[in-house]
């Protein structure tokens, strides 16, 4: 079995609107952490100073979103209130884990430019490959946008679906749908500028906003979908980080190939 990272890091050091911070406490700290932690909780009395080098364990802190690097978002995220079941939509910690791997499709939308790809487009791209998209496959968008990740670009020139892409989607039964950009859906001046034109209140946010009517959730953030090796013909495995309540959590998502 071979398999290709799909991931982008969570690193402090690049571009964020909202910077990740990420404190390290060195070895030789996480020592006199532990004791005094221990001496504090557990009423347990240890010298730090006998283990070797003075040293136990680092510890990392991180304040960030889960929105932060490859992430998938949860039904609850598009809205507090479902038109489906009983009308609370799921959080990420309450999803299936027969959603999050399963065969996986790559289009390729990379001459389409920033904005929004409609469902004829996507249809498009699946006749040229040959494909059709059948239930329990896992759609990953090429955009390209990538190859910005840690910089401003990266939030404002990408690629995305617009409602009658994303509801297409959904109709062939694919619950998960990924991204290699910031957002499945446009770039956020491309729709403003479109409500602004228009007045059409679907053109903002189409491909979230439709998960307030069809339970689906979004892979964000991903990467090297350029080193597949071919559209199909590899599975996806991208478990969900299980946090109670929560509208998403972070996925080291992997490509398995034969």
């Amino acid at each position: 079995m071979r398999f290709i990272d799909l991931s982008t890091p969570i690193d402090a050091t690049a571009w964020e609107p909202e910077p990740v911070e990420h404190q390290v406490m060195s070895a030789a700290d996480g020592a006199k952490h532990m004791s005094e932690e221990m001496r504090t909780h557990f009423g347990v009395e240890f010298d730090p100073s006998v283990l070797p080098g003075g040293e136990l364990l680092s510890i990392d802190t991180l304040s960030l979103t889960t929105h932060t690097g490859t992430h998938i978002d949860a039904p609850s995220h598009y809205g507090s209130v479902a038109t489906y079941g009983d009308g609370r939509p799921r959080h990420i910690d309450e999803l299936p884990l027969e959603w999050f791997h399963g065969p996986g499709v790559v289009l390729d939308l990379t001459g389409a430019g920033p904005g929004a790809v409609d469902a004829a487009f996507v249809r498009q791209q699946l006749d040229r490959i040959g494909h059709v998209v059948s239930a329990g496959e896992i759609v990953l968008l090429r955009t390209g946008a990538s190859r910005l990740s840690g910089t401003p670009a990266y939030f404002t020139d990408f690629t995305g679906l617009d409602g009658s892409a994303t509801h297409y989607l959904l109709d062939q039964g694919v619950r998960v749908i990924g991204t290699d950009a910031f957002s499945l859906d446009a770039p956020f001046r491309h729709m403003i500028e479109h409500y602004q034109r228009t007045g059409e209140a679907g053109a903002l946010w189409p491909a979230h906003f439709a998960g307030r009517d069809r339970e689906y959730c979004q892979i964000e953030r991903l990467a090297h979908l350029e080193s597949l090796p071919a559209p199909t013909g590899f599975d996806v495995s991208c478990f969900p980080v299980k946090i109670a309540g929560a509208g998403a959590g972070w996925t080291r998502a992997v490509a398995l190939l034969p």
